[in-house]
């Protein structure tokens, strides 16, 4: 006789997303302390937005980002989906303080490449089982490139 697998709380498995990238959040937000400060001084494309848009924009990308591996864990997700998933939220976290704390530009640039990749990688696997969770990551990847952009830029002006 076959043991059944109690089936876990969908609610609850995306109150652990949630907390999962609001670790990443907050990890980012504490290693941004100087952010401002920093970001006032460097050299800028004139196309860098201003430092009071970055809070907002990734409050909502990390909510997104949190919705779209719950949908993916709702399909039963591959391992490696889950994989990229969770490397693209590693990457994500090491930006801030490289870039910010480390003042590692270029290492930070190098990260977000990496970045760019992981996510890519991550909407195509997730896409196989829910085209709601890849679509989800899209506007992150947009945001991110948008920031690997910027990210060239500034290294390249300072």
């Amino acid at each position: 006789m076959t043991e059944r697998v109690p089936h876990r709380n969908p609610w609850l498995v995306l109150a652990g997303f949630l907390a999962v990238v609001t670790v990443v959040a907050v990890v980012g937000a504490l290693a941004a302390t100087s952010a401002k400060d920093v970001y006032a001084r460097l050299e800028q494309p004139p196309w860098a937005p201003p430092a009071s848009l970055f809070g907002p924009v990734w409050t909502v990308l990390y909510v997104t980002i949190a919705v779209s591996g719950w949908l993916y864990w709702r399909t039963d997700g591959e391992t490696r989906g889950f994989a990229a998933y969770g490397i693209g939220l590693l990457f994500n976290l090491l930006w801030t303080p490289l870039f910010f704390e480390g003042r590692a530009a270029g290492l930070a640039l190098a990260d977000i490449v990496v970045l760019d990749v992981v996510v890519v990688i991550t909407i195509v696997l997730f896409g196989r089982r829910s085209k709601a969770a890849a679509a989800l990551l899209v506007p992150y990847l947009g945001w991110i490139l948008y920031a690997t952009a910027l990210t060239t830029a500034i290294v390249v002006l300072n």
